[in-house]
């Protein structure tokens, strides 16, 4: 079956009506984008004749899973090679401004596609010690976005077995669709707006902990969004490490935690018996190449346990960081999208959630870009020390009464 062609040159506005036309007659009952996506992958040549999205072959078992990327792989963070005052992407926007003290920040008057290289390492350094920094009314097509994360990624980015996907461009661009996702029934169903993070779904949340090499950064470009809802809300891990006690910090450092898989996966030594989520292991506090400082690492959805520690005790000191993490208005950002807004957060020192109080449709392509396998450098410094935070530092215990 021959793709339809495009006309990528043309600069006048997508005839919308027309192209679902011409697919329909390729394709009967294909499913079909939002028509802000549309208009977008109409001027990035997308070819949507072959269906949408794409789903790549599945793995089977729990082994297969565990085994991608396991090989040993050195990375070098962008962020190592800028300039610390990062002077050649400040001073080209038309304004920056800190959404919040202590996370989140906005660029104004850029476009992602004409950064240098010189920019991206300082772009890098940015969401580095911002944790989440935002670009709106972006011209972002779905191929530049691969090849800003292979920079980012150091030539690596997730090429997720489960995600829905852009078809043709060789994987790494998932979409955050729901009416894209195949198992959209289970989803719609388990959801309930009584209760908390919308029933069925992760909640809080750092993306593919389970990965040897988890991403680094992550970027989301959303071209259809609700006017209203649908909110990102991001938490500095940094941050959340300060807010513990002197003593606790010393118990948690060097301990590690375990980590799940989103998805379960059959066991190839016992095909019949019940799916299994991956787990790896990790550090509970690991310490950021770039900046240094170490972080919190942990979130409710896919962090199960602390490895040495029995199931009470790991419960009990978990679901007390899961609180510091998720309750403290002050080390986070909420994020109200529009059309054409990019976010580039680093899931390695960062929580995320979606709020769920929308209706209507939420479309956007996702690449995350992989990273150093996480760790612990026992000389490294929390964020508060490095900066020099007096108000953090030695500050009075909390009055038992």
């Amino acid at each position: 079956m021959a793709p339809i062609a495009i006309d990528t040159q043309s600069q006048a506005e997508p005839d919308i009506a027309a192209l679902k036309a011409k697919l329909a007659e390729v394709k009967v009952g294909l499913n079909l984008p939002p028509d802000n996506t549309l208009r977008r992958y109409q001027k990035a040549g997308i070819d949507l004749s072959q269906g949408y999205p794409y789903f790549p072959p599945k793995p089977e078992f729990v082994q297969e899973v565990s085994k991608i990327r396991d090989n040993l792989r050195e990375y070098k963070d962008p962020a190592l090679r800028a300039d610390p005052e990062k002077k050649a992407l400040l001073s080209a926007a038309k304004e920056v401004r800190n959404l919040g003290t202590h996370i989140g920040t906005e660029i104004i008057g850029l476009q992602l596609k004409d950064l240098t290289d010189k920019q991206k390492d300082e772009l890098a350094l940015l969401v580095a010690e911002r944790s989440v920094v935002f670009f709106r009314d972006q011209d972002v097509s779905p191929q530049y976005q691969q090849e800003l994360g292979l920079y980012l990624g150091d030539g690596e980015i997730e090429r997720h077995p489960q995600a829905a996907q852009v078809p043709g461009l060789g994987g790494g661009i998932t979409l955050i669709w729901e009416a894209g996702r195949n198992d959209k029934a289970a989803v719609f169903k388990s959801r309930s707006h009584r209760v908390p993070y919308g029933g069925g779904q992760f909640g809080w949340h750092t993306d593919l902990v389970h990965e040897h090499y988890p991403p680094g950064y992550t970027h989301l470009h959303q071209d259809t969004v609700p006017e209203v809802g649908g909110d990102t809300l991001w938490a500095s891990g940094a941050a959340a490490y300060d807010k513990l006690s002197p003593k606790f910090k010393k118990l948690l450092d060097g301990l590690n935690g375990i980590y799940r898989s989103a998805h379960k996966y059959k066991d190839e030594n016992n095909p019949e018996g019940d799916a299994k989520f991956v787990e790896t292991v990790h550090p509970l506090i690991r310490t950021h190449p770039v900046t240094g400082w170490k972080i919190l690492w942990i979130n409710r959805a896919m962090t199960v346990a602390i490895e040495g520690f029995d199931r009470p005790e790991s419960d009990a000191l978990l679901e007390y960081l899961y609180g510091v993490y998720e309750r403290s208005t002050d080390i986070q950002v909420r994020w109200h999208w529009t059309p054409g807004t990019s976010a580039i957060w680093d899931n390695r020192s960062t929580i995320h959630t979606v709020s769920y109080d929308y209706e209507g449709e939420r479309h956007g392509t996702r690449v995350s870009s992989l990273a150093e396998k996480p760790y612990f450098d026992p000389k490294s410094k929390s964020r508060a020390e490095a900066l020099n935070l007096r108000q953090w530092l030695n500050t009075p215990d909390v009055p038992r009464y």
